[in-house]
């Protein structure tokens, strides 16, 4: 294909995405599953094309005063690829399958400069009823953090110290330009490449398929070392998902102890069992909730590890049509879910045990609120700092940006060049 039919196939998808509230994900799979001439450089085109259509859409539609599908499409071609508008307008005109051509509206447009008066939450590609949670918690800042969530996410591997050591990795890995992280010791990144680029596919290494590295943001990566789980412990993963989190665990505590994975959503736990026997992890049972519980468990877990269920805003850079359809009775929904599931998680840490409550988002309401909401209802748990244990597991690291007086702390794309991962400590009174 041309980009001239990338760019109409783009404007499609994306057209699906906004009238039908479809995933953009599964509206990209249905797209080429009806268009199976289009090569996987093609579908890499037009994803990239819809993902930074999404992230920047209202920065986008704001300079352009237009957010129609085809203004956003053009819009990312021309502007944020920094194609121009003369190599879109080639686009247009040198291929039959291309969408219309440009107008003369829209050539002015492309080639004005961008509005000077654009309001905050549109600069930041913030939703703007979202935009006063958003500037509580980052204030002067919050512009800078909004551009820094809206651009493309690099891929970032941890390594599995069951089965190797980073060194060995990187050399292996090095014809993708793998580089060690900054701040997480087992973490490796491949960063993001711009316009039509494509990533190297890691799942088809060697090194992936033996288990010897995972795929795992490194703000994650430091969550689960800021668990600080140890060889011999009682640990419960209580929101374990598809089980990220867990294999970090499992690792460092060197296959000694035990380990139990547990889900509300069994379906989130599936993919668990076909990645433990990759990695090599034997100290893992997983706990099924159709049929088995916890309560065996309960005043016995030295540490239990709870990424709880949340808005997600700290991955909108994977993610960032979630940024569109997130609405305020989901943000107030995941506040209530945050609750619950913190009430039941502290039922299984012993005395003297540590709970560690973490989300991916970066507002208050879902981090230090939700911190300060539970410590006053539990008087039987005291916080412990996170920023002491980052001082102490990343020595000679920048402390984190964001951190409370409890020391909570706050991962970001633009303080710490992570996803956005909150992280809060605490600590059961003997």
């Amino acid at each position: 294909m041309k980009d001239g039919g990338r760019l109409a196939a783009a404007i499609e998808v994306l057209t699906e995405v906004e009238t039908r509230h479809r995933p953009v994900q599964v509206a990209l799979r249905d797209w080429g599953a009806a268009h199976r001439f289009a090569g996987s450089g093609d579908r890499t085109a037009i994803g990239n094309l819809v993902f930074d259509a999404l992230r920047n859409k209202a920065s986008l539609a704001a300079s352009l005063q237009d957010g129609s599908p085809r203004t956003l499409v053009l819009a990312t071609y021309a502007r944020t690829w920094q194609k121009g508008v003369p190599a879109l307008t080639e686009a247009l005109t040198q291929d039959v399958h291309a969408p219309d051509p440009l107008t003369d509206d829209e050539r002015d447009r492309l080639t004005a400069p961008p509005a000077g008066d654009m309001a905050d939450h549109a600069l930041a590609d913030v939703p703007e009823w979202l935009w006063p949670g958003f500037h509580a918690a980052f204030g002067e800042r919050a512009i800078e953090e909004g551009r820094a969530l809206a651009q493309r996410a690099p891929v970032d591997l941890r390594t599995n110290t069951l089965k190797s050591d980073r060194d060995k990795l990187l050399k292996r890995l090095s014809h993708t330009d793998a580089q060690p992280t900054g701040l997480s010791p087992l973490g490796m990144r491949i960063e993001a490449r711009p316009g039509l680029a494509r990533m190297p596919h890691v799942q088809a290494e060697e090194g992936y398929r033996k288990g010897w590295f995972e795929l795992q943001d490194e703000a994650s990566q430091i969550a689960a070392l800021l668990a600080q789980a140890k060889p011999g412990e009682q640990v419960l993963d209580y929101c374990a998902g598809g089980g990220g989190k867990t294999l970090a665990l499992a690792a460092a505590m060197q296959n000694k102890g035990q380990l139990y994975a547990y889900d509300a959503d069994r379906l989130r736990l599936a993919p668990i069992h076909e990645r433990l026997q990759r990695a090599g992890a034997r100290n893992i049972q997983v706990r099924d909730p159709a049929s088995s519980t916890l309560d065996d468990l309960a005043g016995q877990m030295d540490l239990v590890f709870m990424d709880a269920p949340c808005t997600g805003t700290g991955v909108w850079r994977r993610r960032p049509d979630s940024k569109w359809r997130l609405a305020e009775k989901a943000l107030a929904d995941r506040i209530e879910d945050q609750r619950h599931v913190l009430e039941h998680a502290s039922r299984y840490v012993k005395p003297g045990g540590r709970l560690v409550y973490v989300t991916c988002s970066v507002l208050a309401a879902e981090n230090q609120d939700q911190a300060d909401w539970f410590l006053a209802n539990n008087a039987d748990f005291r916080p412990s700092s996170a920023l002491d244990v980052w001082k102490a597991i990343l020595p000679g690291m920048p402390e984190p940006r964001y951190v409370t007086e409890r020391g909570d702390l706050l991962m970001t794309p633009a303080s710490t060049a992570t996803d956005g991962f909150f992280v809060a400590i605490f600590e059961r009174c003997d």
